[in-house]
């Protein structure tokens, strides 16, 4: 039976807004004042709250304001029973929560007419509520899977550490790697654009396909990047995958040469600290699945011992700024490089930041 709450201190007017709404089958309960109601409403969680504006105390206004700052009752209609016709006097209990108004004294028909609408109401937005609930249980579950699916941090003479946060639930940046044999170390990044659902199965397809490559169920030769990354063109073209493609960052560091072979997708530069300096590598390039035929270059570095690298989203640096303006790559390789313990250090200088954007960074270490 669906719960209706009366608030007025007049007992009369309780008496025969309550006697009209019972007639109807409603579940009528009745406060005396604006404190006890509250309490009331609370505890029995009504679908609708008839609320007089002037009582002592503490008025109308005042009741419906904690009522709609309380989850739990924040969807309950509310009604404000008034002698106010004037529209500042309207438009401040619109301001404060208030869903209708009905004239003091209240009409019969009216109000049956007025309660009628509100309970529909409040029943099309529990089921909302209890749709989103829902979904973002789902969303929740699909991100969990996603995170699943990041690599375990390496260590021995390449220890690796990440960081991964989505802007929202899912986003649509991802990173992997991994030993493709004894010899030859394989690592990217990828961003793709947007965000949701749709960017996070673009992502987790992009990551199957390149470790099914691992295992030669596919025919690429993960050691080559510009290779991978013609066949990742040709594979993901943007119209079979909602107009939605992807950068990338992927490189491959083979250990007996010390030397790191590259290439890059209208990613963002990697970035290569070592006693020697700070080197970005990256080169100008198109997205993949942008158009159907792109050509890749694939460039290799010397990597000396030690050295750090780092591969990241561009939501890494595009971090708006409280005075304007965004982080930016510059100080992002300012932080990287002057310090040992570059991510760390990155992530402390943006735990307060607002993001934005997916954010994914890893952090190679070589000794």
């Amino acid at each position: 039976m669906t719960r209706i709450l009366i608030i007025d201190d007049d007992p009369s007017a309780r008496l025969i807004i309550s006697r009209s709404l019972a007639r109807e089958g409603y579940e009528v309960m009745q406060a005396e004042n604006g404190k006890q109601g509250l309490a009331l409403a609370r505890q029995v969680i009504p679908a609708l709250i008839i609320c007089d504006w002037n009582m002592p105390k503490m008025n109308g206004l005042e009741v419906c304001r904690q009522v709609k700052s309380d989850p739990e009752l924040m969807h309950t209609h509310f009604i404000l029973l008034t002698a106010r016709d004037e529209v500042s006097d309207l438009v401040k209990g619109l301001e404060n929560g208030a869903d209708d108004f009905l004239s003091k004294p209240a009409n019969p028909s009216e109000l049956r007419a007025r309660v009628r609408a509100g309970i529909r109401l409040n029943k099309a937005n529990r089921e909302l509520q209890r749709q989103k609930r829902i979904l973002e249980e789902e969303l929740a579950q699909a991100a969990r899977y996603v995170r699943s699916l990041l690599p375990a941090e390496l260590e021995g003479e390449v220890k690796t550490r990440s960081y991964f946060l989505p802007s929202i639930q899912l986003g649509g940046d991802c990173f992997d790697y991994f030993w493709l044999d004894t010899e030859h170390l394989v690592v990217y990044v990828l961003d793709v654009s947007g965000h949701g659902v749709g960017a996070a199965l673009l992502s987790v397809s992009v990551q199957n396909l390149l470790r099914s490559a691992r295992s030669d169920a596919i025919a690429i030769d993960l050691t080559q990047p510009q290779a991978v990354l013609t066949k990742l063109n040709e594979a993901f073209p943007m119209e079979n995958h909602q107009d939605m493609y992807f950068t990338i960052w992927y490189g491959v560091y083979d250990r007996r040469q010390r030397q790191l072979s590259y290439a890059s997708a209208g990613h963002p530069a990697a970035i290569l600290v070592n006693a020697q300096g700070t080197q970005h590598l990256g080169m100008p390039s198109l997205p993949i699945g942008l158009v159907p035929v792109a050509e890749y270059t694939s460039a290799a570095v010397a990597v000396p011992i030690p050295s750090r690298l780092y591969i990241f989203s561009d939501g890494a640096y595009e971090i708006p700024q409280p005075e304007g303006g965004i982080w930016g790559i510059e100080e992002l390789t300012k932080t990287l490089s002057s310090n040992s313990h570059g991510l760390g250090a990155m992530l402390q200088q943006v735990k307060d930041m607002k993001l934005e954007d997916d954010l994914a960074i890893v952090e190679l270490y070589f000794t």
